[in-house]
């Protein structure tokens, strides 16, 4: 039996295997075959490689969700190159930082193209070519590719070879605590998380989902595109190019889902457009999935009752290719509501801050080992020394093991509020707030104090129609959390800070309204 090193190699192995099976559709355009899927990819990477893009090469591709995104990302990776996926909206600065902090070779956007990404590249004397698929009536799908080279290349006679340690996707951190870090990921690392996404979930042939979340993101790459594409299911892009909660349970009810994965704030809009606006059909759904942040169980209990699936809310990280604990499906184990389950395809340990492992139930740092794990951040010697110590990468998250091995978080380290010496989680905090009916986000921080040192602070966003007061707040929280924990002042606002995955980004938060104070 052949034995399958790289992330291509499971790939070229699955559209072989099934190959009339649906891979990606866009609503209502198109509709590729693993087959299809692998021959174009196959004869983008030819011309890449014509072009000149050589092995260890960094190509950014800056796309909204669409065919040409999954058929570049994956036609740079077969030519051994390194896809640098950046977020259509950044700004002309911001896309300078990125592609230069990549060394990207190439840029590839859309032929609508980005005026913001192409001027950087123009500045930093980085090439640009644009990729589009177009379908004439009754023939198959074909690419259309800007690039120079000499002659057009022969896809049969692609001979490349990929190698486990090829660097195949280059990310950055959020950067919420320093300037963005940037994370290689190889051929080996996606292997590894694909198969462990796969196993956890048992993706399999019959399976479909609807990618809700950016491809330029860890989360709906791998979880949501790949880990499907690798189990030879199929996945379905809005034609908008992102998420739409008007077009969602279309989707979803057209292409058969069977499930879906998502953040916080997409399933609480989920949620309430189904509250609002009740869909007459939905799918019967296998399992809804949550990672990136926090969900709270009021949400969690909601979701399951609204959609008759079980929610599995799963941990992880882009320096672990993703995946790193999730609850497990009803029939593999009991799903733990407060938990992000156990732990997935690596080692994962408790350690304190010596380096010694915890017991069950006491809290320390999450750290981890295994084949999905980055081994280093890209030029950053001081990074590094602090991530990987004592045998282990450590991930910044303070939670504990129970004694089922089910992982609970309790924060970011530099989340923490230290409130006179007692410890307080924001994320228990959240979910609290949470569980209140006229509260449809909500956000804890600390903020300094003269006389604790930190002392909590949130802010909220009130459901459609509520008129939920400071008061309220307070009084359901002193309710709810023992008095320590109860926040001593309540912003009420319409929006709140997010990453481009929909993610509340509490740093932000907190030094917006520290300077109000």
């Amino acid at each position: 039996m052949e034995t399958l090193t790289t992330l291509t190699d499971l790939l070229r192995h699955v559209a072989a295997k099934f190959p009339s099976r649906r891979a990606v559709s866009v609503a209502g355009k198109f509709d590729l075959t693993h087959s299809r899927l692998h021959h174009l990819s196959e004869s983008a990477a030819a011309r890449l490689i014509a072009a000149g893009i050589k092995p260890g090469d960094v190509v950014a591709l800056t796309f909204p969700n669409t065919v040409e995104f999954v058929v570049m990302f994956l036609a740079v990776i077969r030519a051994r190159a390194t896809a640098a996926p950046l977020n259509s909206a950044y700004t002309a600065e911001e896309f300078e930082f990125y592609l230069s902090d990549s060394e990207s070779k190439l840029l590839i956007t859309s032929t609508e193209g980005n005026p913001a990404a192409q001027a950087a590249a123009s500045k930093l004397n980085i090439p640009n070519a644009t990729a589009s698929l177009t379908q004439a009536e009754n023939q198959q799908p074909e690419l259309t590719l800007s690039l120079t080279h000499p002659e057009s290349p022969d896809s049969s006679e692609l001979s490349v070879v990929n190698d486990s340690a090829d660097v195949a996707l280059f990310l950055h951190t959020s950067g919420t605590t320093s300037r963005p870090k940037g994370v290689p990921l190889t051929q080996h690392n996606l292997l590894s998380s694909v198969n462990n996404i796969k196993s956890v979930y048992r993706l399999t042939e019959s399976d479909s989902t609807v990618v809700v979340l950016p491809l330029f993101h860890v989360h709906g790459l791998i979880a949501a595109l790949l880990s499907s594409l690798a189990a030879g299911a199929a996945v379905a892009l809005p034609a908008a190019g992102r998420f739409s909660a008007s077009a969602f349970w279309k989707d979803m009810v057209k292409y058969s889902a069977t499930w879906y994965t998502a953040v916080p704030t997409i399933h609480q809009i989920i949620l309430d457009r189904h509250t609002n606006n009740p869909e007459p059909v939905y799918p019967r759904l296998r399992f809804i999935r949550s990672c990136s942040a926090s969900l709270a169980p009021a949400i969690l209990g909601k979701l399951e009752e609204a959609f008759a699936a079980p929610v599995l809310e799963a941990y992880a990280m882009t320096e672990a290719s993703h995946l790193m604990a999730s609850n497990p499906l009803p029939q593999d184990g009991p799903h733990k509501a407060g938990s992000v389950g156990r732990p997935v395809g690596q080692e994962m340990v408790i350690l304190d801050e010596s380096g010694r492992v915890q017991e069950a139930e006491v809290s320390g740092e999450v750290c981890i080992r295994g084949p999905n794990v980055t081994k280093g951040y890209k030029n950053n010697v001081e990074a590094n020394t602090a991530a990987f110590q004592f045998g282990w990468f450590h991930t910044g998250d303070v939670g504990y093991l129970d004694s089922d091995g089910y992982l609970h978080l309790v924060g970011r380290i530099k989340e923490l509020i230290n409130r006179g010496g007692e410890k307080i989680s924001p994320i228990e905090v959240d979910a609290v707030l949470l569980s209140h009916p006229d509260i449809a986000q909500a956000v804890a921080f600390g903020v300094p104090d003269p006389k604790y040192g930190e002392e909590i602070h949130c802010a909220i966003i009130p459901r459609e129609g509520s008129d939920i007061d400071e008061a309220e707040v307070l009084r359901y929280s002193k309710k709810n959390l023992a008095s320590f924990k109860v926040p001593k002042k309540v912003f009420i606002t319409d929006s709140l800070p997010k990453t481009a995955t929909g993610k509340i980004l509490r740093r932000l938060v907190a030094e917006h309204y520290v300077s109000q104070i």
